[in-house]
């Protein structure tokens, strides 16, 4: 007996399907594909792929060098379009911009996409510091203090349903190696209220961050200050971490979140060490 078919079938544009899974198939690692690989990689006939790549191509959405291709600009366009209409980035970026002005370093806007940290929004001072990070970078969530913000909200079930390899991929001495110590590196920062380590990311570089919430109590992102590690002063940390955490709770509140009382994640985080945020 034949199994039913989906009811959403029906509504799928197979030539808008294909053209969508072809952008996909390029990434960080795989920045250029020839007309054979993509042929391959979605097994589809070279006489098809040939056609979506010249409408795609016409269209901007990927661009072609010799017998390459890769993301043309206007998948880049569509991906700022789509951060401006966030009503997070919405409403973090004027909070940005008066922190940056206020402390005087990098700002970001963070949120979690999977196992990956993703820059929404970012304001940099008119200083010689500069940051290897722009909207649209993505970062391991597990190897990145701001990710163990945006990790926090997760029970050790799920976070093994993210995680479900014995061995993390590590960065460094200090990236947790497996699952089971993210979890509890997670579970110290919230009974801790903060954190502080050193070599998670990239060296010389310390991160001052605060979680943002939703309505529903939910850390939904978090706002960070990008600091160079030995220029911090310990009497300037106090007030550093008061402003950053400010701003995430105006965000907050923005976002209708009030808080109740109850043990919720770390209201804030320092961290000197790996991670160019």
């Amino acid at each position: 007996m034949e199994k039913p078919d989906d009811p959403h079938d029906r509504y799928i544009v197979p030539g808008l399907e294909r053209g969508l899974r072809l952008l996909c198939e390029f990434s960080r690692k795989n920045r250029t594909l020839t007309a054979p690989e993509l042929a391959r990689r979605l097994k589809l006939p070279r006489s098809t792929l040939f056609r979506l790549l010249a409408t795609l191509e016409a269209m901007g959405f990927v661009c072609r060098n010799g017998n390459e291709y890769r993301l043309g600009m206007a998948v880049l366009r569509l991906g700022f379009e789509y951060l401006a209409s966030l009503e997070l980035t919405e409403l973090g970026q004027p909070l940005l911009n008066r922190l940056c002005d206020e402390v005087r370093y990098p700002c970001n806007l963070v949120v979690r996409d999977g196992r990956s940290i993703v820059y929404v929004a970012k304001v940099s001072p008119s200083t010689l510091l500069t940051s290897t990070v722009n909207v649209g970078t993505r970062l391991p969530a597990h190897a990145t203090v701001l990710g163990r913000i945006l990790l926090q909200d997760l029970p050790f079930t799920e976070l093994r349903e993210l995680y479900p390899e014995e061995r993390l991929e590590r960065f460094s001495p200090n990236t947790p190696a497996t699952v089971l110590e993210l979890f509890d590196l997670v579970q110290a920062d919230r009974l801790r209220g903060f954190v502080q380590g050193e070599g998670f990311f990239e060296a010389t570089i310390s991160t001052v961050a605060a979680p943002v919430r939703d309505h529903s109590g939910r850390v939904v992102a978090a706002v960070g200050a990008t600091i160079p590690s030995g220029r911090i002063e310990p009497d300037l940390l106090d007030g550093l971490v008061s402003s950053v955490r400010h701003h995430a709770d105006e965000l907050s509140r923005l976002l209708d979140y009030t808080p109740d009382g109850r043990d919720k994640v770390a209201s804030h985080h320092w961290s000197k060490q790996h991670e160019p945020v």
